[in-house]
């Protein structure tokens, strides 16, 4: 899988060397390029940036220099890759999103600074290629990098070979291994430690409870911390979302799903005749 990172501070995706993806890009499973917007700047100051037409506080990254850019990394390789735009306004990052990608041979991050990117550069980058804006949050950063490097690395631990266990990415919260939801607490050696103790049903070698257990604890951790998971999964699946003890178990968190076309259905045990779509939280 071949990815390329454009940014004014290439300095910031050095990270991308370390770890699992350091490992990943010298073994020959991922292409990872970095490259300098500024590149393709001009003038003594390379500038990249102009103020806004219509005013507003800030500045604007140009298109002149973002189509340059783009024009020569896309035209670098074979075949026509995707291009992921982080940004506020951008869809949500989910490990499904994250899981799509990683089945793509080529993306291409732009990482936007200041006030954003001319809209310009992305309606003309989906005349050629598609095209999608992404947000880690509710919540604003300074610059694309740091979710680059989030999404770099959501993405290529998907990637075959990249794990070295690959049913670690099957049972990772979020995963269709572990039905959409979060994952329960996990324990290591040893048994006894500052007076807390591995629960026993861990050390009990009965896989078929073991695994109940985990499901018991997935059920409360979501329902505490992400109830818009089980929202969404009751708004698609109604009533056959969730088994008896999974209802007995969410029951006892308290938990009620949010209103929408498939909620009357949790309590009636019946599964609504309209699909509907999920909740958007609580």
């Amino acid at each position: 899988m071949r990815i390329d990172v454009v940014t004014i501070f290439p300095g910031y995706l050095a990270p991308l060397d370390e770890a699992l993806v350091g490992r990943a890009r010298r073994a020959g499973l991922l292409d990872v390029r970095v490259h300098d917007l500024r590149g393709w700047a001009s003038g003594v100051h390379k500038a990249v940036d102009d103020s806004p037409y219509g005013g507003g506080p800030g500045m604007l990254m140009t298109a002149p220099v973002w189509g340059a850019a783009l024009d020569e990394v896309t035209a670098s390789g074979d075949g026509v890759p995707r291009l992921l735009v982080p940004t506020p306004a951008g869809a949500p990052l989910t490990q499904r999103r994250a899981a799509g990608w990683a089945s793509e041979p080529w993306l291409v991050l732009a990482c936007g600074r200041y006030e954003g990117i001319d809209a310009r550069v992305l309606a003309d980058a989906g005349r050629r290629m598609p095209v999608e804006e992404v947000s880690l949050g509710d919540y604003v950063l300074a610059g694309g990098e740091v979710a680059a490097l989030v999404v770099v690395e959501a993405v290529s631990r998907l990637v075959p070979g990249v794990l070295g266990n690959p049913a670690s990415a099957e049972l990772d919260s979020f995963a269709e291994g572990t039905g959409g939801l979060l994952e329960a607490p996990a324990y290591t050696r040893p048994e006894q430690w500052r007076g807390l103790d591995v629960p026993d049903v861990l050390r009990g070698g009965n896989h078929a409870v073991v695994d109940r257990w985990r499901r018991d604890r997935s059920l409360e951790r979501t329902a505490a911390v992400r109830p818009d998971l089980l929202d969404a999964l009751v708004a698609r699946h109604g009533a056959d979302a969730f088994d008896a003890r999974d209802r007995e178990v969410l029951a006892a968190c308290g938990y009620d799903p949010a209103p929408g076309p498939r909620a009357a259905a949790w309590q009636t045990g019946e599964v609504a005749a309209d699909g509907g779509r999920p909740d958007q939280g609580r």
